[in-house]
């Protein structure tokens, strides 16, 4: 099987040759070729060589767009910072003084500089790849986003005290991650990633009643494309495994302080779980041996519809063989017969 046959074999319910490798690789993949991490969320071309390298070095089953969060909130105006050897940084939210979305812009994803960047890395993995790995582009969810135009602490605030304006706020990053994701898919995604690490903060009561609703709205829209949804919120989201199993998204990524045992039975049979060996203590700091045990345990607590992966992003200082033991093929786990919807 080619890497993206063995990915769409698990999503439609089939039997892999072996279990799908999905670690998230940033910073990592750009030292892993001699750059750094301001030439990867900057220039395409980095990250595109970076990705396709790592891939086919370490045994990788999916090339991914992902490179920071703040792709759509340059778009609505922010002043970034690039360090050589971090993150951009957003200098100021464009909300942060006034929750008034009137006042931002509408960001085209064809003429946006960040956001056009991400469609070109998408346009040259299909070019240089093909078929032949599955293609992952990337949307800040709902939440997240929001996060990001109004300020954490702002947005935190809004939610408590100013629904109306947390729910407008919200609306108009959906909007934008709609027609974003659209504009991914045309270039040659076949799978959206939304990243909405900010929910994991906020109650059950808090999610359920304001974000899932922007979510379940941008995944309905994801699906209509005709692309998968993986969902990916950092930290433990246990307290939100209800809700997120109303969503249908295709693939949850889980971090470490997450019980997949626990996970699966709270999300059901469908989703794809995709985690979750601890990225720092299980990846970074642990051994051959000792990752491989870690992905044979995550893998009997998942079931058969799973995909390997740390909790979250591949620490750039990871020594390159233990990254090799976390993408060692294994057997899948034992399959049920029943062929489950995509």
């Amino acid at each position: 099987m080619t890497p993206r046959e063995r990915y769409r074999a698990v999503l439609g319910g089939g039997q892999p040759d072996i279990v799908p490798r999905l670690p998230i690789l940033m910073q990592f993949a750009a030292e892993h070729i001699g750059s750094n991490y301001r030439a990867f969320a900057s220039d395409y071309r980095v990250l595109v060589s970076a990705g396709l390298r790592c891939a086919e070095e370490f045994g990788i089953d999916q090339l991914s767009a992902i490179s920071d969060p703040y792709r759509e909130t340059a778009g609505f105006g922010a002043s970034l910072e690039f360090p050589l050897n971090a993150g951009p940084i957003c200098l100021k939210p464009p909300l942060e003084d006034d929750p008034d979305v009137a006042k931002l812009p509408h960001p085209d994803p064809l003429t946006a500089p960040r956001m056009r960047d991400r469609l070109d890395a998408l346009r040259a993995f299909r070019a240089r790849a093909g078929d032949h790995y599955s293609i992952m582009g990337w949307v800040e969810g709902p939440a997240a986003e929001a996060a990001d135009l109004r300020g954490l602490s702002n947005f935190f605030v809004d939610l408590l005290d100013d629904e109306p304006a947390a729910r407008a706020v919200m609306a108009r990053c959906v909007a934008t991650a709609i027609a974003f994701a659209r504009a991914q898919v045309a270039a040659g995604a076949d799978t959206i990633g939304v990243g909405d690490a900010v929910a994991s903060q906020v109650s059950a009561a808090v999610y359920e009643s304001l974000i899932l609703p922007f979510e379940r709205q941008l995944v309905t829209a994801l699906h209509a494309m005709g692309v998968f949804v993986r969902l990916h919120i950092c930290g433990n989201i246990t307290h939100l495994l209800p809700g997120i199993a109303t969503l249908g998204v295709d693939i949850v990524d889980l971090d470490h302080r997450v019980d997949l045992a626990h996970a699966r039975r709270v999300l059901g049979p469908r989703p794809v779980i995709a985690g979750n060996v601890d990225p720092v203590a299980g990846v970074m700091r642990g051994s051959p041996d000792s990752i491989r045990r870690a992905v044979a345990l995550c893998r009997a607590a998942a079931g058969a519809r799973f995909m390997v992966n740390a909790g979250c992003e591949i620490p750039a200082r990871t020594p390159v063989e233990n990254l090799h033991a976390l993408c060692t093929p294994i057997a899948p786990a034992p399959h049920a017969a029943a062929s489950l919807p995509v």
